[in-house]
């Protein structure tokens, strides 16, 4: 559906070809027949070659000379870097945030144990305001958020249960806002984007995360993917997890 959106008439026939090729990618019969992991091959001509500085090459893809750019919110609407994990995602956004002149401002989070019935010394003890600025998890955002004058954010509100996570405490973090030039594959599910960067500097690690990434492009050619081999060495090809009883049971 959202490749029809993007297609223009005289591209239907590559539209199509890359469409079956999604959808073989969301089922796991592309490649050597798999229930589980199975190595894929990305076409040539969405691969971003890169010889040393992967973050660099990536960014440079999909954000052109965005120094030029930061007035105009339309340049940064439906782009995005997408990863695995949320090192990845510090890591881009901090490099981007590196290139703007701006000095920016520079803001901590508010975080603190919840209040309970019970008063439990030690606990307050060993989980200080430091130790807690320091937990990085899903859904929990850093401590320290830099900003600086571009169009380009991702709002959302933290709520934190110990039962989310494999800790005994329960915090609270208060912090709306993340920097979103790059983001985890999993908080892409459901968009549509026209531009989109993958960066594999390691490989994907849950059932069909590579499908999700490929099936919210709106084009081929707004793809673009930068996969790392065990070495660090560009590559075009990497796993893709499909487990087909997932798809059995729907």
């Amino acid at each position: 559906m959202r490749l029809q959106f993007g297609c223009p008439n005289n591209d239907f026939e590559e539209t199509k070809s890359f469409a079956d090729w999604i959808l073989k990618i969301g089922e796991g019969t592309i490649g050597s027949p798999n229930d589980g992991e199975v190595e894929v091959e990305f076409p040539e001509d969405v691969i971003v070659p890169s010889t040393g500085d992967h973050i660099h090459s990536i960014v440079s893809c999909i954000y052109s000379s965005f120094q030029n750019h930061l007035d105009d919110p339309s340049y940064f609407q439906d782009k995005a870097i997408l990863v695995p994990t949320n090192e990845e995602v510090d890591a881009i956004n901090d490099y981007m945030l590196e290139l703007m002149k701006d000095e920016g401002k520079t803001y901590l989070s508010s975080d603190s144990l919840c209040e309970t019935e019970t008063e439990d010394s030690f606990e307050e003890l060993v989980y200080s305001p430091d130790v807690l600025n320091a937990f990085k998890a899903s859904r929990i955002l850093n401590h320290k958020l830099i900003l600086k004058k571009v169009f380009r954010s991702c709002c959302f509100v933290i709520s934190t249960k110990p039962e989310d996570y494999a800790m005994v405490l329960d915090y609270k973090s208060q912090f709306p806002i993340a920097v979103c030039f790059a983001m985890t594959i999993n908080k892409s599910q459901g968009q549509s984007l026209s531009n989109v960067g993958l960066y594999l500097r390691r490989p994907v690690f849950t059932h069909d995360q590579l499908y999700v990434v490929v099936s919210c492009v709106t084009s081929k050619k707004g793809l673009k993917v930068l996969i790392c081999d065990e070495e660090g060495r560009s590559t075009n090809k990497t796993k893709n997890d499909v487990y087909k009883e997932v798809l059995q049971r729907l």
